[in-house]
């Protein structure tokens, strides 16, 4: 059996004739930059999450870049945010020139652990920046109260969780700002890079727009040091094809983790916990084992696709060596980037081959191979 991790190629060709006529009408058009697709895209962005506001902007990493140059952070300040994330989180905190002060994880939804925070707010702090790792929203009505407490700003790294909820409210729609990746792997992806911010701060959207090309507020005037974090038009008509589906391909993830879960669970294998508050759109499907070179290795045998998300953890990457921390500084974060195993993951993996893959785990956790 030959298992496709992502299936990127299948969800091309289910909506192929829609999006090869997308993009021929920006071709036909040649409005490459912000054409008519943008504020299409945004419109339905705002639609389905319910923030009032969405930026579509070049990537995710730009996403938060946009986030922090608008609310005014720099060099000096400090964010507090999770180690056990993909880089660009802490990446773009010392980019626009603060420090990433970071907090340990939950052990079991592997986000930001809201009852570390407070011991690590200073004169410093200016927000807080959660992750929704793996597609579920962190626990946003503590971290919310504290940010609240301490007068900070949130902001939510949203990368991997598009359309997934807290409390019923999507979390593009939670925050001071939301932001999110497109990037083709991501749940809701474009062909190329792609991202958006999301605020319900009008006068923060203003600014954002305005960040987003240049800090122009019209044609040449620069109110602003900005960037250049447009979304071209062909990643936008992509995406507007896609948005139409999104709702059926995430009831899918969600049935795909739902086997898998009642399969592995049987086993006594850990699972993704997902909490009664949050719904996930399962970005990735993680579960934890011992040995996870040997378990890869086997399932690599048995063409089964694996990827860990993450083996290192931030506050241990070389380019944060200057912040001091050091091995045993987050105990959590370290015991589940050893640990934590993503199996494939797409609205399209088969039952015949979450069977595949979980009776050969099973078989594997029987033989030891997780001691």
């Amino acid at each position: 059996m030959q298992i496709d991790f992502a299936n990127l190629q299948y969800q091309y060709r289910l909506y192929k004739d829609e999006i090869d006529k997308a993009i021929h009408t920006v071709l036909d058009k040649s409005n490459y930059i912000m054409g008519e697709e943008i504020t299409q895209l945004e419109s339905s962005l705002e639609e389905f999450s319910g923030a009032s506001n969405a930026i579509a902007c070049s990537s995710g990493t730009d996403a938060l870049l946009l986030a922090m140059m608008a609310l005014g952070i720099e060099s000096g300040d400090e964010i507090i945010t999770t180690p056990f994330t993909f880089i660009a989180t802490a990446e773009t905190i010392a980019l626009v020139g603060a420090t990433p002060v970071f907090v340990d994880i939950d052990e079991k939804t592997y986000n930001l652990d809201p009852k570390k925070i407070e011991e690590k707010i200073t004169s410093k702090t200016k927000a807080i920046m959660p992750v929704s790792l793996y597609g579920q929203p962190a626990d946003m009505l503590a971290i919310q109260s504290i940010a609240d407490k301490y007068n900070l700003k949130v902001i939510i790294d949203g990368a991997q969780s598009f359309g997934s909820t807290y409390k019923g409210k999507t979390d593009s729609n939670l925050g001071d700002i939301s932001t999110t990746s497109f990037f083709p792997a991501k749940p809701l992806g474009c062909f190329g890079d792609g991202g958006a911010v999301f605020t319900n701060d009008e006068a923060l959207a203003i600014k954002i727009k305005q960040l987003r090309v240049h800090g122009q507020d019209k044609r040449y005037h620069h109110k602003y040091i900005g960037m250049g974090g447009r979304l071209d038009t062909i990643q936008a008509a992509v995406l507007n094809v896609k948005l139409k589906y999104y709702k059926k391909d995430l009831a899918l993830r969600q049935e795909v983790a739902s086997k898998y879960t009642k399969i592995l669970e049987s086993k006594e294998l850990i699972t993704p916990y997902i909490s009664k508050e949050t719904t996930s759109v399962f970005a990735q499907y993680s579960i934890r084992v011992k040995n996870r070179d040997e378990v890869q290795a086997k399932l690599k045998e048995l063409n089964i696709p694996t990827a860990v998300h993450y083996p290192i953890p931030l506050h241990l990457q070389e380019c944060f060596l200057y912040l001091g921390y050091k091995e045993g500084s987050f105990p959590i974060s370290e015991i589940i980037s050893q640990e934590i195993l993503s199996l494939p993951m797409n609205p399209y993996v088969s039952g015949e081959e979450i069977e595949y893959i979980s009776k050969h785990l099973v078989v594997i956790k029987e033989t030891n191979a997780f001691n």
